[in-house]
Protein backbone atom coordinates (compact mmCIF):
# COMPACT_ATOMS: atom_id res chain seq x y z
CA UNK A 1 0.00 0.00 0.00
CA UNK A 2 1.16 3.50 -0.81
CA UNK A 3 1.21 5.65 2.30
CA UNK A 4 1.19 9.03 0.58
CA UNK A 5 -0.37 11.79 2.62
CA UNK A 6 -2.22 14.97 1.65
CA UNK A 7 -2.04 16.35 -1.87
CA UNK A 8 0.73 18.78 -2.69
CA UNK A 9 -0.11 22.48 -2.42
CA UNK A 10 -1.42 24.05 -5.59
CA UNK A 11 -1.86 27.55 -6.91
CA UNK A 12 -5.44 28.81 -6.64
CA UNK A 13 -5.33 30.26 -10.11
CA UNK A 14 -4.49 26.86 -11.58
CA UNK A 15 -7.32 25.21 -9.68
CA UNK A 16 -9.78 27.90 -10.68
CA UNK A 17 -8.83 27.46 -14.32
CA UNK A 18 -10.50 24.08 -14.36
CA UNK A 19 -13.93 25.19 -13.24
CA UNK A 20 -13.95 28.93 -13.63
CA UNK A 21 -11.55 29.78 -16.42
CA UNK A 22 -11.35 27.02 -19.04
CA UNK A 23 -10.29 28.62 -22.27
CA UNK A 24 -12.84 28.62 -25.05
CA UNK A 25 -15.79 27.62 -22.90
CA UNK A 26 -18.12 29.61 -25.12
CA UNK A 27 -16.79 27.97 -28.26
CA UNK A 28 -19.07 26.00 -30.51
CA UNK A 29 -19.65 22.38 -29.53
CA UNK A 30 -18.30 21.26 -32.92
CA UNK A 31 -14.63 20.41 -33.21
CA UNK A 32 -12.34 23.39 -33.74
CA UNK A 33 -8.60 24.08 -33.44
CA UNK A 34 -8.95 24.46 -29.67
CA UNK A 35 -9.61 20.73 -29.44
CA UNK A 36 -6.15 20.01 -30.84
CA UNK A 37 -4.24 22.10 -28.31
CA UNK A 38 -3.14 20.90 -24.84
CA UNK A 39 -6.12 20.60 -22.50
CA UNK A 40 -5.35 23.28 -19.93
CA UNK A 41 -8.30 22.18 -17.80
CA UNK A 42 -6.78 18.72 -17.39
CA UNK A 43 -3.36 20.17 -16.62
CA UNK A 44 -4.86 22.31 -13.86
CA UNK A 45 -6.88 19.35 -12.56
CA UNK A 46 -3.70 17.29 -12.31
CA UNK A 47 -1.95 20.10 -10.50
CA UNK A 48 -4.80 20.40 -8.04
CA UNK A 49 -5.66 16.81 -7.28
CA UNK A 50 -3.25 14.25 -8.71
CA UNK A 51 -0.28 13.09 -6.65
CA UNK A 52 2.85 12.00 -8.56
CA UNK A 53 2.11 8.37 -7.69
CA UNK A 54 -1.27 8.45 -9.45
CA UNK A 55 -3.54 8.99 -6.45
CA UNK A 56 -6.38 11.48 -6.86
CA UNK A 57 -7.01 13.35 -3.61
CA UNK A 58 -10.76 13.84 -3.63
CA UNK A 59 -12.47 13.54 -0.27
CA UNK A 60 -12.32 15.03 3.21
CA UNK A 61 -9.08 14.42 5.13
CA UNK A 62 -7.24 13.86 1.84
CA UNK A 63 -9.13 10.64 1.13
CA UNK A 64 -9.31 8.98 -2.27
CA UNK A 65 -12.31 7.43 -4.02
CA UNK A 66 -12.56 4.83 -6.76
CA UNK A 67 -14.90 7.25 -8.55
CA UNK A 68 -12.17 9.89 -8.61
CA UNK A 69 -9.62 7.41 -9.95
CA UNK A 70 -12.06 6.37 -12.67
CA UNK A 71 -12.83 9.93 -13.75
CA UNK A 72 -9.13 10.79 -13.82
CA UNK A 73 -8.48 7.78 -16.08
CA UNK A 74 -11.16 9.06 -18.45
CA UNK A 75 -9.78 12.59 -18.49
CA UNK A 76 -6.22 11.32 -19.05
CA UNK A 77 -7.41 9.30 -22.03
CA UNK A 78 -9.30 12.28 -23.48
CA UNK A 79 -6.11 14.34 -23.01
CA UNK A 80 -3.91 11.63 -24.58
CA UNK A 81 -1.84 11.62 -21.40
CA UNK A 82 -0.54 8.05 -21.27
CA UNK A 83 1.94 8.67 -18.50
CA UNK A 84 -0.71 9.98 -16.12
CA UNK A 85 -3.10 7.23 -17.19
CA UNK A 86 -0.64 4.47 -16.32
CA UNK A 87 0.20 6.10 -12.98
CA UNK A 88 -3.47 6.40 -12.05
CA UNK A 89 -4.20 2.84 -13.13
CA UNK A 90 -1.21 1.46 -11.24
CA UNK A 91 -2.13 3.25 -8.02
CA UNK A 92 -5.75 2.14 -8.34
CA UNK A 93 -4.82 -1.49 -8.80
CA UNK A 94 -2.14 -1.53 -6.11
CA UNK A 95 -4.12 0.28 -3.44
CA UNK A 96 -7.81 -0.30 -4.12
CA UNK A 97 -7.70 -3.81 -5.61
CA UNK A 98 -5.03 -5.45 -3.51
CA UNK A 99 -2.58 -5.36 -6.41
CA UNK A 100 -4.77 -7.29 -8.86
CA UNK A 101 -7.78 -5.88 -10.72
CA UNK A 102 -8.35 -9.31 -12.26
CA UNK A 103 -9.05 -10.77 -8.83
CA UNK A 104 -11.33 -8.22 -7.15
CA UNK A 105 -13.30 -5.04 -7.58
CA UNK A 106 -11.59 -1.88 -6.32
CA UNK A 107 -12.56 -0.65 -2.86
CA UNK A 108 -14.41 2.64 -3.08
CA UNK A 109 -12.83 4.51 -0.13
CA UNK A 110 -9.15 4.89 0.79
CA UNK A 111 -7.56 7.26 3.28
CA UNK A 112 -6.08 7.84 6.71
CA UNK A 113 -7.07 5.33 9.39
CA UNK A 114 -7.54 6.00 13.09
CA UNK A 115 -4.03 4.69 13.78
CA UNK A 116 -2.58 7.25 11.31
CA UNK A 117 -1.77 4.59 8.72
CA UNK A 118 -3.10 4.92 5.16
CA UNK A 119 -5.18 2.31 3.38
CA UNK A 120 -8.64 1.05 2.46
CA UNK A 121 -11.36 2.45 4.73
CA UNK A 122 -14.26 0.50 3.20
CA UNK A 123 -13.81 -2.71 1.21
CA UNK A 124 -17.13 -2.34 -0.60
CA UNK A 125 -16.97 -1.34 -4.25
CA UNK A 126 -18.88 1.39 -6.12
CA UNK A 127 -20.33 0.15 -9.39
CA UNK A 128 -20.26 3.52 -11.15
CA UNK A 129 -16.50 3.71 -10.69
CA UNK A 130 -16.15 0.09 -11.75
CA UNK A 131 -18.14 0.78 -14.94
CA UNK A 132 -15.99 3.77 -15.88
CA UNK A 133 -12.76 1.87 -15.19
CA UNK A 134 -13.88 -1.06 -17.34
CA UNK A 135 -14.93 1.42 -20.03
CA UNK A 136 -11.72 3.43 -20.16
CA UNK A 137 -9.64 0.25 -20.17
CA UNK A 138 -11.57 -0.97 -23.20
CA UNK A 139 -11.22 2.37 -24.97
CA UNK A 140 -7.54 2.81 -24.13
CA UNK A 141 -6.95 -0.63 -25.63
CA UNK A 142 -8.48 0.56 -28.90
CA UNK A 143 -7.11 4.10 -29.00
CA UNK A 144 -3.59 3.30 -27.78
CA UNK A 145 -3.36 -0.26 -29.13
CA UNK A 146 -2.98 -1.91 -25.75
CA UNK A 147 -4.51 -5.41 -25.93
CA UNK A 148 -3.69 -6.10 -22.28
CA UNK A 149 -6.10 -3.34 -21.30
CA UNK A 150 -8.88 -4.97 -23.31
CA UNK A 151 -8.37 -8.26 -21.49
CA UNK A 152 -8.40 -6.48 -18.12
CA UNK A 153 -11.55 -4.58 -19.10
CA UNK A 154 -13.31 -7.81 -20.02
CA UNK A 155 -12.44 -9.44 -16.70
CA UNK A 156 -13.55 -6.41 -14.72
CA UNK A 157 -16.80 -6.16 -16.69
CA UNK A 158 -17.51 -9.83 -16.04
CA UNK A 159 -16.94 -9.33 -12.31
CA UNK A 160 -19.32 -6.34 -12.27
CA UNK A 161 -22.05 -8.48 -13.83
CA UNK A 162 -21.40 -11.28 -11.36
CA UNK A 163 -21.13 -9.21 -8.16
CA UNK A 164 -23.01 -5.93 -8.73
CA UNK A 165 -26.25 -6.84 -10.47
CA UNK A 166 -29.60 -8.34 -9.52
CA UNK A 167 -32.72 -9.60 -11.28
CA UNK A 168 -35.42 -7.16 -10.14
CA UNK A 169 -39.13 -7.70 -10.86
CA UNK A 170 -40.39 -5.53 -13.75
CA UNK A 171 -36.91 -4.00 -14.19
CA UNK A 172 -34.95 -7.05 -15.28
CA UNK A 173 -31.21 -7.38 -14.84
CA UNK A 174 -30.20 -4.17 -13.06
CA UNK A 175 -26.98 -2.63 -11.80
CA UNK A 176 -26.70 -2.32 -8.04
CA UNK A 177 -24.58 0.50 -6.55
CA UNK A 178 -22.15 -2.05 -5.12
CA UNK A 179 -21.72 -5.69 -4.13
CA UNK A 180 -23.23 -5.43 -0.66
CA UNK A 181 -25.71 -3.32 1.27
CA UNK A 182 -28.24 -2.58 -1.47
CA UNK A 183 -30.68 -5.51 -1.25
CA UNK A 184 -33.07 -5.48 1.70
CA UNK A 185 -35.99 -7.43 3.06
CA UNK A 186 -39.31 -6.94 1.35
CA UNK A 187 -37.68 -7.47 -1.07
CA UNK A 188 -36.45 -3.92 -1.63
CA UNK A 189 -33.49 -2.61 -3.56
CA UNK A 190 -31.57 0.67 -3.22
CA UNK A 191 -30.53 2.10 -6.59
CA UNK A 192 -28.71 5.17 -7.93
CA UNK A 193 -29.75 6.56 -11.35
CA UNK A 194 -26.51 8.56 -11.68
CA UNK A 195 -24.58 5.27 -11.72
CA UNK A 196 -26.09 4.44 -15.13
CA UNK A 197 -24.39 6.30 -18.01
CA UNK A 198 -26.04 4.75 -21.06
CA UNK A 199 -23.03 5.32 -23.34
CA UNK A 200 -20.79 3.31 -21.03
CA UNK A 201 -23.29 0.46 -20.95
CA UNK A 202 -23.57 0.59 -24.75
CA UNK A 203 -19.82 0.22 -25.13
CA UNK A 204 -19.51 -2.66 -22.69
CA UNK A 205 -22.26 -4.41 -24.66
CA UNK A 206 -20.42 -3.79 -27.93
CA UNK A 207 -17.27 -5.28 -26.42
CA UNK A 208 -19.12 -8.44 -25.34
CA UNK A 209 -22.62 -8.73 -26.87
CA UNK A 210 -23.40 -12.03 -25.15
CA UNK A 211 -22.67 -10.84 -21.61
CA UNK A 212 -25.97 -9.11 -20.82
CA UNK A 213 -25.01 -5.44 -20.92
CA UNK A 214 -27.90 -4.73 -23.28
CA UNK A 215 -30.25 -5.88 -20.51
CA UNK A 216 -28.48 -3.57 -18.05
CA UNK A 217 -28.95 -0.65 -20.48
CA UNK A 218 -32.66 -1.48 -20.82
CA UNK A 219 -33.19 -1.58 -17.06
CA UNK A 220 -31.16 1.62 -16.71
CA UNK A 221 -33.64 3.44 -18.92
CA UNK A 222 -36.51 2.11 -16.82
CA UNK A 223 -34.78 3.19 -13.61
CA UNK A 224 -34.04 6.71 -14.84
CA UNK A 225 -37.58 7.22 -16.16
CA UNK A 226 -39.39 5.51 -13.31
CA UNK A 227 -37.48 7.31 -10.58
CA UNK A 228 -38.22 10.76 -12.03
CA UNK A 229 -42.04 11.06 -12.05
CA UNK A 230 -41.84 14.85 -12.41
CA UNK A 231 -38.77 14.90 -14.62
CA UNK A 232 -36.22 15.43 -11.84
CA UNK A 233 -33.72 12.67 -11.06
CA UNK A 234 -33.21 11.62 -7.43
CA UNK A 235 -29.85 11.06 -5.81
CA UNK A 236 -31.01 7.64 -4.63
CA UNK A 237 -34.21 5.66 -5.14
CA UNK A 238 -35.81 2.67 -3.51
CA UNK A 239 -37.58 -0.06 -5.46
CA UNK A 240 -40.05 -2.46 -3.91
CA UNK A 241 -41.40 -5.57 -5.56
CA UNK A 242 -44.82 -4.60 -4.22
CA UNK A 243 -44.78 -0.81 -4.67
CA UNK A 244 -42.34 -0.10 -7.47
CA UNK A 245 -40.27 3.05 -7.08
CA UNK A 246 -40.35 4.63 -3.62
CA UNK A 247 -38.34 7.46 -1.98
CA UNK A 248 -35.02 6.32 -0.59
CA UNK A 249 -35.18 5.52 3.12
CA UNK A 250 -31.88 7.32 3.81
CA UNK A 251 -31.92 10.41 1.61
CA UNK A 252 -35.61 10.79 0.82
CA UNK A 253 -36.88 12.18 -2.47
CA UNK A 254 -33.98 14.56 -3.01
CA UNK A 255 -32.17 15.21 -6.28
CA UNK A 256 -28.89 17.06 -5.83
CA UNK A 257 -25.17 16.29 -5.99
CA UNK A 258 -25.55 12.71 -7.23
CA UNK A 259 -28.49 13.39 -9.54
CA UNK A 260 -26.78 16.21 -11.46
CA UNK A 261 -24.83 13.51 -13.29
CA UNK A 262 -28.00 12.01 -14.75
CA UNK A 263 -28.49 15.19 -16.82
CA UNK A 264 -24.78 15.29 -17.64
CA UNK A 265 -24.70 11.72 -18.98
CA UNK A 266 -27.89 12.36 -20.98
CA UNK A 267 -26.38 15.48 -22.54
CA UNK A 268 -23.22 13.62 -23.50
CA UNK A 269 -25.06 10.84 -25.36
CA UNK A 270 -24.48 10.54 -29.09
CA UNK A 271 -27.04 12.35 -31.21
CA UNK A 272 -27.56 8.98 -32.91
CA UNK A 273 -28.26 7.05 -29.72
CA UNK A 274 -31.71 5.49 -29.94
CA UNK A 275 -32.60 6.45 -26.37
CA UNK A 276 -31.42 10.05 -26.34
CA UNK A 277 -34.72 11.63 -27.33
CA UNK A 278 -36.56 9.57 -24.72
CA UNK A 279 -34.13 10.64 -22.01
CA UNK A 280 -34.38 14.30 -23.00
CA UNK A 281 -38.18 14.07 -22.90
CA UNK A 282 -38.12 12.42 -19.47
CA UNK A 283 -35.80 15.05 -18.02
CA UNK A 284 -37.27 18.07 -19.80
CA UNK A 285 -38.60 19.65 -16.57
CA UNK A 286 -35.02 20.31 -15.48
CA UNK A 287 -34.36 22.06 -18.79
CA UNK A 288 -37.55 24.07 -18.24
CA UNK A 289 -36.52 24.95 -14.69
CA UNK A 290 -33.07 26.20 -15.68
CA UNK A 291 -34.47 28.05 -18.71
CA UNK A 292 -36.76 30.11 -16.47
CA UNK A 293 -34.33 30.69 -13.60
CA UNK A 294 -30.88 32.17 -13.59
CA UNK A 295 -29.26 29.21 -11.79
CA UNK A 296 -29.78 25.47 -11.53
CA UNK A 297 -31.36 24.31 -8.27
CA UNK A 298 -29.16 22.80 -5.61
CA UNK A 299 -31.91 20.47 -4.42
CA UNK A 300 -35.16 19.27 -5.92
CA UNK A 301 -37.97 17.33 -4.26
CA UNK A 302 -38.49 14.70 -6.95
CA UNK A 303 -42.03 13.91 -5.74
CA UNK A 304 -43.41 17.45 -5.62
CA UNK A 305 -41.06 19.05 -8.14
CA UNK A 306 -40.29 21.90 -5.75
CA UNK A 307 -36.71 23.16 -5.71
CA UNK A 308 -34.60 25.16 -3.29
CA UNK A 309 -31.19 26.74 -3.23
CA UNK A 310 -28.79 27.53 -6.03
CA UNK A 311 -26.47 24.84 -7.27
CA UNK A 312 -22.72 25.53 -7.48
CA UNK A 313 -20.98 26.48 -10.70
CA UNK A 314 -20.14 22.81 -11.25
CA UNK A 315 -23.87 22.18 -11.71
CA UNK A 316 -23.93 24.86 -14.39
CA UNK A 317 -21.00 23.26 -16.20
CA UNK A 318 -22.60 19.82 -16.00
CA UNK A 319 -25.84 21.12 -17.51
CA UNK A 320 -24.28 22.81 -20.54
CA UNK A 321 -24.38 19.70 -22.79
CA UNK A 322 -27.87 18.73 -21.57
CA UNK A 323 -29.31 22.18 -22.22
CA UNK A 324 -27.62 22.53 -25.58
CA UNK A 325 -28.81 19.19 -26.98
CA UNK A 326 -32.28 19.87 -25.53
CA UNK A 327 -32.43 22.96 -27.74
CA UNK A 328 -32.14 25.43 -24.86
CA UNK A 329 -29.33 27.44 -26.38
CA UNK A 330 -29.95 30.58 -24.32
CA UNK A 331 -29.96 28.61 -21.07
CA UNK A 332 -26.78 26.79 -22.09
CA UNK A 333 -25.13 30.11 -22.93
CA UNK A 334 -26.25 31.57 -19.60
CA UNK A 335 -24.68 28.68 -17.69
CA UNK A 336 -21.50 29.02 -19.75
CA UNK A 337 -21.32 32.70 -18.91
CA UNK A 338 -21.76 31.90 -15.23
CA UNK A 339 -18.85 29.49 -15.34
CA UNK A 340 -16.69 31.95 -17.25
CA UNK A 341 -17.60 34.80 -14.89
CA UNK A 342 -16.05 32.89 -11.99
CA UNK A 343 -12.65 33.04 -13.63
CA UNK A 344 -9.96 34.37 -11.32
CA UNK A 345 -12.04 34.45 -8.15
CA UNK A 346 -10.12 33.38 -5.05
CA UNK A 347 -12.01 30.16 -4.45
CA UNK A 348 -11.00 26.55 -4.03
CA UNK A 349 -13.58 24.62 -6.04
CA UNK A 350 -13.74 21.03 -4.86
CA UNK A 351 -12.85 17.88 -6.68
CA UNK A 352 -16.44 16.99 -7.59
CA UNK A 353 -17.27 20.41 -9.06
CA UNK A 354 -14.08 20.36 -11.08
CA UNK A 355 -14.84 16.85 -12.35
CA UNK A 356 -18.27 18.00 -13.52
CA UNK A 357 -16.58 20.97 -15.15
CA UNK A 358 -14.12 18.83 -17.10
CA UNK A 359 -16.91 16.63 -18.43
CA UNK A 360 -19.16 19.54 -19.35
CA UNK A 361 -16.63 22.00 -20.74
CA UNK A 362 -14.54 19.27 -22.33
CA UNK A 363 -17.58 18.30 -24.39
CA UNK A 364 -18.44 21.93 -25.07
CA UNK A 365 -14.95 22.63 -26.38
CA UNK A 366 -14.99 19.58 -28.64
CA UNK A 367 -12.45 17.59 -26.64
CA UNK A 368 -14.51 14.41 -26.92
CA UNK A 369 -17.73 12.84 -28.13
CA UNK A 370 -19.37 9.45 -27.68
CA UNK A 371 -20.39 7.38 -30.70
CA UNK A 372 -23.81 5.69 -30.97
CA UNK A 373 -22.23 2.48 -29.64
CA UNK A 374 -20.62 4.42 -26.78
CA UNK A 375 -17.17 4.53 -28.39
CA UNK A 376 -15.03 7.39 -27.11
CA UNK A 377 -14.09 9.86 -29.84
CA UNK A 378 -11.34 12.12 -28.45
CA UNK A 379 -10.35 15.05 -30.64
CA UNK A 380 -6.69 14.02 -30.66
CA UNK A 381 -7.49 10.69 -32.27
CA UNK A 382 -9.72 11.63 -35.16
CA UNK A 383 -9.66 15.38 -35.66
CA UNK A 384 -6.16 16.70 -35.02
CA UNK A 385 -3.26 16.63 -37.47
CA UNK A 386 -0.73 13.89 -36.79
CA UNK A 387 2.50 15.10 -35.23
CA UNK A 388 5.79 14.21 -36.86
Amino acid sequence: MNGSGPVKPFVLAAAAAVLFGVGGILACGRADPLACTPWTGWLAYKSAFLNPDGRVVAGPNSASLSEAQAYALFFALVANDRQAFEQILRWTEDNLAGGDLTARLPAWHWGKRDDDSWGVLDENAASDADLWIAYVLNESARLWDLPQHKALSALLAQRILHEETAEIPSLGLALLPGPSGFVHEGPRWRLNPSYLPIQVLRRLHAANPAAGWDRIADSAMRIIAGSAPRGFAPDWIGYSAAQGFIPDTQTGAVGSYDAIRVYLWAGLLSEHDSDRMGLLATLRPMADRVSTHALPPEKVDTVSGESRGDGPAGFSAALIPFLQVAGRDEAALSQSRRVLARSGRPTEPGYFDQSLALFGTGWKDGRFRFGPDGALQPSWHSLCPAKA
